[in-house]
């Protein structure tokens, strides 16, 4: 669980990117361990923070459900450019899948378009070519037409349980201000890094 002060801190972090301009504040750098010991990286976007952790959804069968399945030790990064002279929060913790009624009730929330695209891609898996994929999206136009869109089982949500966040404040010749919050137990402390 994270602590008030630190979860308050992100939260301010972050309104303080959605008004900066930033395109796509929520988006943040997600790196993930294959069962190969290979490294994957790639941005996805923030869907929830709280005292829990950072929420976010993709496709379980897609490679990175595959590598969270193998190794749910990941590590979270933001880089907000616009914010003072740049500031940086990277996070590490284990992954666990939301409950299907967390992932539900995000689901329902979704354009419907991105609802029928969740049905119809295969994430990660070989696409032989732009018009089989097309042809999916329009099999589950037809399947839904009329009517909801259910969720998926193959789609949900995670969250990531930190035990280590790092907020990282750029400066002027590389004279970066740096927080380093550890947590033992149920504790967290914090102490400076040198930049």
């Amino acid at each position: 669980m994270l602590n008030h002060e630190i979860l308050q801190t992100f939260l301010q972090l972050l309104d303080e990117a959605r008004t900066s301009g930033d395109p796509e504040p929520t988006a943040m750098n997600l790196s993930t361990v294959g069962s190969d010991g290979r490294v994957s990286s790639r941005i996805v976007l923030l869907k929830g923070a709280d005292e829990r952790g950072f929420r976010f959804f993709t496709n379980y069968e897609s490679d990175k459900g595959g590598q969270l399945d193998a190794h749910p030790q990941v590590a979270l990064c933001f880089h907000w450019k616009q914010l003072h002279q740049g500031v940086q929060v990277r996070i590490e913790g284990a992954t666990r899948k939301l409950l299907a009624e967390e992932s539900d009730a995000y689901f329902a929330s979704r354009a419907r378009q991105s609802q029928i695209g969740a049905w119809a891609s295969l994430q990660s898996q070989t696409l032989p070519d732009r018009d089989s994929f097309e042809q999916r999206v329009a099999q589950y136009e037809k399947e839904f037409a009329g009517r909801e869109v259910t969720r998926p089982p193959q789609w949900g949500g995670y969250v990531v349980e930190p035990d280590t966040l790092e907020f990282w404040y750029g400066a002027e010749y590389r004279l970066h201000e740096r927080v380093r919050w550890s947590r033992h137990g149920q504790t967290w402390t914090h102490r400076l890094l040198y930049p």
